[in-house]
């Protein structure tokens, strides 16, 4: 049977259960839940600490890494410094409204797609927002699901070309599906798995830093002194790599990790 959307409001103490987290949770050989959604960093801009904390469970639960600033003031600085794919962005701000935080970030030259979340249903308003620089518009109450598809259109339109796969010699990643094949073979990827592979192979054949793939895999509170990138490159070889005739994850000592065919 086919979970329930649920919807997200204001008021809604229990936060967000996407039909995806309302399934059978499976946990994998490093004790994470299995993905069920591809991960990419997204900041959320959002005053009310219930709404908040429930955007960013959801978003969790699939697959994304998240940060949450309470104010637009904050929620500026962190948009303007750090490396994120899409920000969700409440209109009403106790410091400053959403608009003049997105069009201050556009002044900046930030042109990370903004989400705007708003109780707002007027034209005006949303008029206001997208002429500021916002990219798209959701009113609240609304059901989670349409949360996430709104942000998979705009992170879509960062790369217009890009199909549902992505391919790396004999593997391939389904996008849309959220599963990863080799030689026919069906691989199923944790949360930080699916994010970390993804993040490989948008950057087939570059040498990537332990703190470039904290950075974008984790969120701002990763600690650069933890060995958990270690521990989940080992899972994912063991997934991808082992048994087969060519390794794709390859460690460059002193430096950090290459993905791809080794010349």
């Amino acid at each position: 049977m086919q979970a329930k959307a649920r919807r997200l409001d204001v008021n809604d103490r229990a936060g967000v259960a996407p039909a995806a987290a309302q399934a059978e949770t499976r946990i994998d050989s490093v004790g994470e839940e299995i993905a069920p959604e591809n991960s990419m960093r997204v900041l959320v801009v959002e005053d009310n600490p219930k709404m908040a904390a429930g955007i960013q469970r959801g978003l969790r639960e699939n697959g994304y890494a998240v940060d949450v600033s309470h104010s637009g003031f904050e929620g500026e600085d962190l948009a303007a410094t750090g490396e994120y794919d899409a920000i969700v962005l409440d209109l009403m701000l106790p410091d400053r409204d959403g608009v003049e935080v997105c069009r201050s970030l556009r002044r900046r030259s930030v042109g990370v797609p903004v989400l705007m979340l708003t109780a707002l249903s007027g034209t005006d308003d949303k008029v206001a927002g997208l002429d500021a620089g916002a990219d798209d518009y959701l009113t609240k109450p609304f059901e989670f699901e349409e949360l996430l598809a709104r942000l998979r259109a705009l992170l879509r339109r960062g790369d217009p070309s890009e199909g549902r796969t992505l391919r790396c010699d004999d593997l391939e990643l389904d996008l849309y599906t959220r599963q990863a094949t080799r030689q026919d073979t069906t691989v199923e990827l944790s949360n930080k798995e699916f994010a970390l592979l993804e993040y490989f192979m948008r950057n087939q054949n570059r040498v990537l830093s332990r703190i470039q793939i904290g950075e974008k895999v984790w969120d701002m509170n990763f600690e650069p002194g933890s060995n958990v990138i270690d521990v989940y490159i080992s899972s994912l070889r063991k997934k991808i790599d082992r048994g087969f005739e060519r390794e794709l994850i390859h460690t460059i000592k002193g430096a950090g990790y290459r993905f791809g065919i080794m010349d």
